[in-house]
């Protein structure tokens, strides 16, 4: 029987599909975009409808339209199966038991714990009078389905297994956990509960603040529900369900640290902000705020933890190209504070917030003296910083400035930034190394896949092509013959395939074809040269002579053919 997935990816066109999203334009077979998920003035992102695939050539994403959709949305898998389903006409009642149990089941734990929680609520007067003491009113209690969990072993757990889910669902929920002795209790007992809706609205997970008089300080003041095969942390941002409206509509997100800090903004009337509860930013959380916001003001707290945490995000921020500020909470501890002190204090302003390059200058160039060598350490930071910046142009600017404050020419400095490692971040004095690995193609990898572009292109280039298919890796003679006999592929070279579809042109120079057949054979020469040298290096080394002049001989027939080659 057909998967679903299946089913909707042979009913639903990847343009069809994509074109709801962004703007697409006709580029011979293919269609070309602005890339959603990285800032660009000129498309990259390759849509091909023959592959039913999409692929952006400058921040190397890519992938089918289940794939296009989790990103987009910052989603898992089985809310896009949902949403494409839909849209494709496609019964998801199929999906087996175990599917059900996956997932479906997670959400209607947490939807029916949310659910108890608010009932606790109602019927705990600590709970609520430290929420009006928070200045929280009850509408926004309400709004975002505030909760309490009772200060009890398992009340939660055994509400929820009298509605029938089964004690080993509610520990993968999050919601319990088993103790060494096989006992199930709760995991949040006498604490204020946030429930954490992916950016659908769908809860997913809780984060649970123990009451001030229930603080022994033997437990986390904050506890989070673990990850879930429908949580992740890393990619959900508290409030975005309801926030994002207002964070398209300007342009700017702000983020917070935890939700209270948002609950009190959104209380103030600031609603395009969103937390990052539970952990730092994270690049799957830039994900969700590129589609709608190319600024990001951070507002996180007044403390040294604070400010690494505002370091971290704006080298996380400038790296992938967004315009980022730093808010300045005077004399608050925290945005909290601020909101519920002062509301007008929360609203950012020229006067209250400064750009990354100026947090950093402030904090790394607060005491310049006449000696540079006093003040290098501090320099080469900020101009890792700079490197670390998307944008040449910003790039280029900071640099002035930077010249400008220490006195140091704009050449000297730039000198002095190539010899620091690209893609390194400094925070403070420690460097932060980035460890990217990426598949390298060699020059005869490239050269067939240009020429196989080319057949892709025009069909009557296949004899020619055939001539020398002896010269190509053995990867594109496959994807050569996955190209000439329609219907057929082969598992092994789908990358290639894919490369080779999305060219963006819709013809050729003839020129360009003969000069890359030359280079085919030129290249391959090259490569059997260099294989022969290894052999002679180790025959040589055992003193096999008659086996090395055969050697010498064959080299020696190679070269000349090279030449051959070069000067016709």
């Amino acid at each position: 029987m057909q998967q679903p997935s299946e089913q909707i990816k042979s009913k639903l066109d990847i343009v069809d599909v994509l074109k709801d999203y962004i703007e697409l334009r006709a580029a011979g077979r293919n269609f070309k975009a602005n890339c959603p998920f990285h800032q660009e003035k000129t498309p990259s992102f390759i849509i091909s409808r023959d592959r039913q695939i999409w692929h952006c050539f400058g921040c190397g994403q890519g992938g089918d339209i289940f794939k296009f959709v989790m990103e987009y949305e910052n989603i898992e898998f089985y809310e896009a199966l949902k949403i494409l389903a839909e849209k494709a006409g496609v019964e998801l009642k199929s999906l087996s038991y175990e599917n059900h149990r996956q997932f479906g089941v997670l959400y209607e734990i947490n939807e029916a714990a949310k659910n108890f929680y608010i009932d606790s609520l109602r019927r705990s007067d600590p709970a609520k009078n430290y929420l009006k003491s928070r200045k929280l009113t009850g509408e926004v209690a309400a709004e975002f389905e505030l909760g309490f969990s009772p200060d009890m072993f398992d009340g939660t757990t055994a509400h929820l297994l009298k509605k029938g889910f089964s004690k080993d669902d509610i520990v993968r929920a999050g919601i319990a956990y088993k103790t060494d002795g096989g006992r199930v209790g709760d995991r949040f007992k006498g604490r204020i509960m946030f429930p954490i809706h992916n950016h659908f609205g769908k809860i997913v997970g809780f984060t649970g603040r123990v009451l001030p008089q229930n603080d022994t300080g033997e437990m986390g003041k904050y506890v989070n529900s673990p990850e879930s095969p429908i949580f992740n942390k890393s990619k959900v941002l508290y409030g975005f369900w309801k926030s994002k409206r207002d964070i398209r509509e300007n342009g700017v997100a702000i983020l917070v640290e935890g939700q209270m800090d948002f609950l009190s903004l959104w209380s103030a009337g600031v609603k395009n902000a969103g937390a990052a509860s539970g952990t730092a930013l994270t690049p799957e959380h830039l994900k969700a705020l590129r589609p709608i916001a190319n600024k990001v003001i951070l507002n996180f707290d007044n403390d040294e933890a604070g400010r690494t945490a505002s370091e971290r995000a704006l080298d996380l921020l400038g790296e992938h190209d967004f315009s980022a500020l730093v808010f300045d909470l005077k004399d608050y501890k925290d945005p909290a504070e601020a909101a519920e002190v002062d509301p007008q204090a929360v609203i950012p302003n020229k006067n209250n917030t400064r750009t990354a390059m100026q947090f950093y200058f402030d904090k790394y160039l607060k005491v310049i003296d006449n000696e540079v060598t006093n003040n290098k350490g501090n320099i080469r930071t900020i101009l890792t910083k700079i490197q670390n910046l998307y944008s040449a142009i910003e790039r280029a600017h900071w640099l002035k400035e930077l010249s400008h404050i220490v006195g140091v020419r704009e050449d000297d400095l730039r000198e002095e930034m190539e010899k620091i490692k690209n893609n390194d971040v400094a925070i403070g004095n420690e460097i932060i190394k980035n460890e990217k690995t990426k598949t390298v193609l060699s020059r005869l990898d490239l050269i067939s896949i240009r020429l196989l572009q080319l057949l892709y292109i025009d069909k009557n280039l296949q004899e020619k092509i055939e001539r020398v298919l002896h010269f190509m890796p053995s990867d594109c003679r496959l994807a050569y013959s996955c190209i000439v006999k329609p219907g057929s592929s082969d598992a092994k070279v789908e990358h290639i395939l894919d490369m080779i579809s999305l060219r963006q042109e819709d013809k050729y120079e003839e020129e360009e074809f003969r000069q890359l057949l030359r280079e085919l054979e030129v290249e391959y020469l090259r490569m059997q040269m260099g294989s022969i040298k290894r052999h002679i290096a180790l025959i040589e080394a055992a003193g096999r002579e008659e086996e090395l002049a055969a050697k010498l001989k064959e080299f020696d027939e190679l070269t000349k053919k090279l030449q051959d080659i070069r000067q016709s």
